[in-house]
């Protein structure tokens, strides 16, 4: 479903929805993903052609200047939410329920999901963990919530994982991970996130699933990949091993930074052409 193009003969929808990202996964079509935060970048990703934006609680640790996600809070996530869903014409809006807001019981999780999707204008709603949330999941589904599942490195669970390593190594570990997968699909989970995950685990939850999984650093046999937008563009001063930078963009608007204060203190600007006269 790449650049808005007709794929195999199929239209690209107006808007894409959950049962276009199973045909997807059947088609075997990558589905690209961003993060996304405003809806200035929302548009430009949008018409790009990137078929899903996640609002991520990476806000956190990329925009709003904390070490974490963690502190990020429900009411700042439904203002980017709604921001993003707001200026997207074709994409689908995923939102993050970030830390504390959804753990503790079903009745919460749906709570904060209502909430992302009503007040956020989001399509669904992503949340961390594994078959001890399939409750979660089900009462969501039920009530026409669509849900991404997050599995492999945890950003939220960081300080009880120890900081961010991979996941899934050893058999067990990767037994437990397709585990916690197929019960995520089976409780109606639509897609499933996994991050820093050995390729050949991503590739195994990949090949038994019916549902599409969306890798970040988990190679490339799954069936779509997500980025922080800041790492794809160059904004950042540092980026996961697992990231690539696909342009500049810090230092395209560090120049353009400079040069307009250049211009402002030798009196270049504002010209002629930019004031008014009467």
């Amino acid at each position: 479903m790449a650049d808005n193009a007709p794929a195999k003969g199929v239209p690209v929808p107006q808007r894409v929805r959950v049962h276009h990202l199973r045909q997807a996964k059947e088609r075997r079509e990558p589905l690209t993903m961003l993060t996304a935060y405003d809806a200035v970048c929302a548009r430009i990703f949008d018409e790009a052609g990137i078929d899903l934006l996640l609002v991520g609680d990476s806000i956190g640790d990329n925009m709003l200047g904390h070490p974490s996600t963690i502190p990020v809070t429900v009411d700042e996530m439904v203002v980017a939410a709604r921001a993003v869903a707001s200026a997207a014409r074709r994409a689908f809006v995923v939102a993050d329920l970030p830390f504390g807001s959804y753990e503790a019981s079903p009745a919460q999780c749906h709570a904060t999901a209502v909430r992302m999707i009503k007040e956020g204008l989001a399509h669904a709603v992503k949340f961390e963990g594994g078959a001890h949330l399939t409750g979660h999941v089900e009462l969501c589904t039920r009530s026409g919530i669509p849900v991404f599942g997050h599995l492999g490195f945890t950003p939220q669970s960081e300080n009880m994982l120890g900081g961010k390593r991979v996941q899934g190594r050893g058999n067990v570990a990767a037994e437990k991970l397709v585990s916690d997968a197929k019960a995520l699909q089976d409780a109606g989970a639509v897609a499933v996130v996994l991050e820093m995950v050995p390729a050949p685990v991503a590739a195994r939850v990949t090949e038994v699933l019916e549902i599409p999984t969306i890798g970040i650093g988990a190679g490339p046999d799954v069936d779509g990949q997500v980025l922080v937008w800041t790492d794809m563009a160059g904004m950042g001063s540092w980026s996961p091993r697992f990231a690539k930078q696909f342009g500049n963009l810090g230092a395209e608007l560090y120049a353009a930074t400079r040069r307009y204060s250049s211009a402002v203190r030798e009196r270049q600007f504002p010209g002629p052409e930019h004031t008014y006269e009467s």
